[in-house]
């Protein structure tokens, strides 16, 4: 058919697929953007078309730093060897927290066989986006803190209570991770209330990204957050825990300049036969507090590099 040889077809078949499609030339700018990307990540195409990949929302992490992803960087990768590749990583929302998205990434040639670029397509795993689909149901029904956009503290507390009386009639184990952002108030007072917000919303968001599906996460207290694990050991409850913590160290928020981020404190504790939700949570609040470093009071660190503009 004549419309389809037209070249500009290609790109509006391009933009309109679901999934995230970007191309990078082989100096790592990105070249092309299209409106999946832009949803999965929260950036327009005028905020990332000529910039360098690693500069904001292309920094993919794998939970053990940026520097690690200088080294192995799989963009780098492809356009040394030409080799197609695939990767599971977490890229950077606009909003600051972690995205899990499955990238494919392969090299783009001329007729002549010389390399031009790289191409690579992803989508937010699957498991996400389950998540999201029951999170939309319980905000029809009051259930979902409006800061965080994860579960309110009512909810939360209810929930506890069901998985005891699950655990009561039917001794289906399970585990609890207290986390607990350091210094927010100190934070708050440096940078205002709105930026309290926008960082509870990154750890939140973040922390919810790590979980399996058959987890849950919701909202504690001011600076706390409650999740339970099901069917767990306590060295597994505790690994989450400690993975949690890491992965809300990778991300920040950029606001008026500086890229801010906190620290968390995180504690664990496994059901017992007499536990209440006070009491279990209490357990594991008592070693939340003797997790926050000895001395912290700096309100957050500052970080430089691309983060989301605000």
């Amino acid at each position: 058919m004549a419309e389809f040889q037209d070249p500009d077809i290609f790109r509006i078949v391009l933009d309109s697929l679901p999934t995230g499609v970007c191309l990078l030339g082989r100096d790592l700018r990105i070249q092309f953007w299209n409106q999946g990307a832009e949803e999965l990540t929260g950036y327009k195409r005028h905020e990332v078309i000529g910039r360098f990949s690693r500069e904001n929302v292309l920094a993919a992490c794998n939970h053990q730093g940026c520097a690690l992803c200088a080294a192995h960087c799989p963009f780098v990768a492809s356009l040394q060897d030409g080799k197609a590749r695939e990767a599971r990583i977490q890229l950077r929302h606009k909003r600051g927290h972690q995205v899990p998205v499955r990238m494919q990434i392969a090299p783009i040639r001329d007729r002549h066989g010389v390399l031009l670029g790289i191409a690579e397509n992803f989508d937010a795993q699957k498991l996400a986006l389950d998540r999201d689909r029951r999170q939309y149901n319980l905000t029809a029904y009051g259930c979902i803190d409006e800061a965080t956009e994860i579960p309110n503290r009512g909810f939360t507390r209810f929930h506890l209570q069901e998985t005891l009386a699950s655990f009561e009639q039917y001794h289906l184990p399970f585990g609890i991770v207290l986390i607990q952002v350091d210094q927010l108030e100190p934070f708050r007072a440096a940078y205002g209330r709105l930026a309290g917000d926008a960082i509870l919303h990154v750890v939140a968001q973040t922390m919810r990204n790590t979980l399996r599906p058959s987890d849950f996460l919701g909202r504690w207290q001011e600076n706390e957050f409650l999740a339970i694990l099901m069917n767990c050991t306590r060295q597994e409850v505790e690994l989450a825990g400690h993975r949690m913590r890491q992965v809300v160290g990778y991300a920040g928020l950029r606001w008026w300049g500086d890229t801010l981020s906190v620290t968390t404190s995180v504690g664990y504790a496994t059901v017992r036969p007499s536990d209440t939700t006070d009491s279990l949570v209490e357990r594991a609040r008592q070693l939340s507090e003797s997790a926050q470093p000895e001395g912290s009071g700096t309100a957050a660190r500052l970080r430089s590099g691309g983060g989301p503009e605000r």
